[in-house]
C-alpha cells in the first residue's frame, strides 16, 4: 500500500526532529520527536502543563506523535489541500515555528490578507501563483522568508546552523516532490545538429551540382536542370533560411 502524503512528509520531518532533547537554550524545553512538553500536555489534556513529567515526554512513541502532528499541524495548515512539495514546506515550517507563523509567512509571500487562516482566498492565490511560475517559485519564496525569520531570533547563534541545514534539506525535498528539481540541459546529438542544417546541406548539393555542370561534368540524374538554375536555387535557399532565422529571432 502506497504511503499517503502525510506519512511521506512526516518521515522527512521526523528525520529533522530526532529523538528526546532538553537543551537549556531551547524555549520549548523537553522535546521528543519534535513534540514539546507543553504540546504533549495539551494533547493529553493535562493542566497545568508542567504537571506532565519529562519522563512522559521521553516515553512518547511515534504513533501518538503522528496523531498530534496530523491533528495539530497537518490539518491546521490544510496541507491535505496543498500540492505536493508545498505541503511539505509549510508542514515542516509549522512544526518548527508554529502553524500560525507558517501560515502568515505563506500569506505574506502570496500577497493576500495575513490572518493566519488558510481559506478559499489563500488557496486560490496558491493555485494562481503556481500556474504562473510553478511550485518551485512559491516553495523558494516560503523557504527564503522562513530562513529570514529564523536569522532574527535571539537563539540563532546557538541553533542557526542546524536550522539553516534543515531549511535547505526541506527546500530541496519539496522541490523534488513538486517536480521542480533542476535537470541538466539536454545534449544535442549529431542528428539534432544535422536536422538544423538540412536546408544548407540541400543547397550545398545543388550548388556543387551546378558548378560540376559548369566544369563539364555530366550528372545524368540532373538532366533538365541547367547549371545556372541550380546555382540560383541553391543561393535562394541559403538566403531564405538566413532571412527566416533573423525574423524568428526578432519575433
Amino acid at each position: 500500500m502506497a504511503k499517503s502524503r502525510f506519512d511521506i512528509c512526516l518521515d522527512l520531518v521526523l528525520q529533522q526532529e530526532g529523538g528526546y532533547a532538553d537543551h537549556p537554550s531551547d524555549p520549548g524545553g523537553a522535546t521528543n520527536l519534535g513534540i514539546t512538553r507543553k504540546t504533549l500536555a495539551r494533547w493529553r489534556q493535562v493542566s497545568p502543563w508542567w504537571s506532565l513529567s519529562k519522563t512522559d515526554v521521553q516515553g512518547l512513541q511515534r504513533p501518538e506523535a503522528a496523531r498530534i502532528y496530523h491533528e495539530g499541524y497537518w490539518l491546521r495548515v490544510r496541507a491535505d489541500q496543498l500540492p505536493a512539495g508545498l505541503d511539505l514546506a509549510l508542514f515542516d515550517f509549522a512544526v518548527n515555528s508554529g502553524p500560525d507563523r507558517a501560515i502568515r509567512t505563506l500569506q505574506g509571500a502570496l500577497g493576500v490578507r495575513v490572518d493566519g487562516a488558510i481559506g478559499p482566498l489563500t488557496l486560490d492565490a496558491i493555485k494562481t501563483r503556481i500556474a504562473l511560475e510553478g511550485a518551485a517559485g512559491l516553495i523558494d519564496a516560503l523557504c527564503d522568508r522562513r530562513l529570514s525569520f529564523l536569522t532574527r531570533l535571539s537563539t540563532f547563534a546557538v541553533f542557526g546552523k542546524g536550522w539553516s541545514a534543515r531549511v535547505k534539506t526541506i527546500r530541496q525535498a519539496a522541490r523534488d516532490a513538486a517536480g521542480a528539481a533542476s535537470t541538466p540541459p539536454k545534449r544535442r546529438t549529431t542528428m539534432d545538429i544535422l536536422n538544423g542544417y538540412k536546408t544548407y546541406i540541400a543547397a550545398a548539393i545543388m550548388l556543387l551540382a551546378g558548378i560540376a555542370q559548369v566544369l563539364g561534368i555530366d550528372l545524368p540524374s540532373l538532366d533538365g536542370s541547367s547549371a545556372g538554375h541550380l546555382i540560383m536555387e541553391a543561393l535562394a535557399l541559403i538566403f531564405l533560411r538566413k532571412g527566416l532565422k533573423g525574423d524568428i529571432g526578432r519575433a
